[in-house]
């Protein structure tokens, strides 16, 4: 059943000339900055901070602060149902791969692919699946087997020769902490990811990573305010260099100053007991424009795009295959 799916990759580099194309979910956080009067401005300030933060982050032998880069490249996965590709392919997932250039040695090396994660699919099942479900109930909860098929979609791009000709470790995912839930700071530090985070109870976002095959951790970094959620399916402290992890975490830092600058741009650190909050008024903002509410609404929609290009139309296809996936 698993040769039915055909994935194949595109690749586009996100700099300031980034363009999104006409496949990119425009709730992508990359692709939302590329949009408006301030496109070129955003993309700029955006790689600013992630080379700064690197050069922070990688001190040593970085006497001036500005030995490395940080280049990103846009990875779109696309799945086509039938080994035949007569079913149209469908724009699966997006992920951000980085690459470090080291000015000292002009050495480009390999960094991390995963990092930001992007999906039609999630957008159906949070925005379309569970809002519906939820209607006219009393107390919030999630459908049976929500997630699933999703979770089996992406093991098996990870499983596929596609992504193994591509990548030669396994994908990290770095997303904000959830405002639900309670964070605790254990005794546990990383040079690198900074002091560990641990909660009670995985959070909804955290269940449904881990029908990805993804199991998280939570880091605050060195000068942050925040801890951070890694998703991963390793070993996250011994499988990754120090530099590769870097290259992670002055990416997706930088991107929740934007997006969620009441978490990550506050003005006060997380302490020992920490419970994140969108309504922290105590914060700072940068000078990147990012419209959040035009995001939520965007999600709906192509939510509702995915329930009737892939969802309907492949009911029966993608009930057997989950059925019969082998996990």
């Amino acid at each position: 059943m698993n040769k039915e799916f055909v994935f194949s990759l595109d690749s586009i580099r996100f700099d300031e000339h980034y363009q999104p194309s006409s496949a990119t979910r425009l709730t992508t956080n990359f692709a939302n900055l590329a949009r408006g009067e301030s496109r070129q401005e955003n993309l700029r300030n955006t790689l600013k901070m992630i080379d700064s933060r690197f050069n922070d982050l990688a001190h040593w032998d970085n006497p001036e602060g500005n030995r490395y880069k940080v280049e990103l490249d846009i990875i779109s996965v696309q799945m086509e149902i039938g080994a035949d590709g007569r079913a149209a392919a469908l724009p699966l997932i997006e992920i951000l791969k980085t690459t470090i250039v080291d000015g000292k040695h002009n050495a480009r090396i390999e960094g991390i692919v995963g990092n930001n994660f992007s999906s039609y699919v999630r957008d159906y099942d949070f925005s379309v699946l569970l809002l519906e479900y939820n209607k006219n109930r009393d107390r919030f909860s999630a459908p049976d087997g929500f997630g699933v098929l999703h979770g089996q979609i992406f093991r098996s791009f990870v499983n596929s020769d596609t992504y193994r000709e591509n990548f030669s470790k396994a994908p990290v995912i770095c997303l904000s902490v959830s405002s639900s839930k309670v964070y605790h700071r254990t005794d546990n530090q990383h040079p690198v990811l900074g002091v560990e985070y641990q909660q009670n109870e995985l959070s909804q976002t955290d269940e449904y990573f881990k029908k990805m095959g993804m199991k998280v951790r939570y880091f605050m970094p060195p000068d942050s305010v925040a801890p951070l959620a890694f998703y991963h399916t390793g070993d996250l402290l011994s499988d990754y260099t120090n530099l590769e992890l870097i290259s992670t975490i002055s990416t997706m830092e930088s991107f929740q100053k934007i997006y969620r600058p009441e978490i990550y741009n506050a003005n006060s650190a997380a302490g020992h007991c920490y419970q994140p909050s969108l309504k922290h008024q105590d914060y700072s903002l940068t000078r990147i424009v990012y419209d959040r509410e035009e995001r939520s609404r965007l999600a709906i929609e192509q939510g509702k795009y995915v329930e009737e290009c892939f969802i309907k139309p492949y009911r029966g296809i993608l009930e057997q295959w989950s059925a019969n996936y082998a996990h």
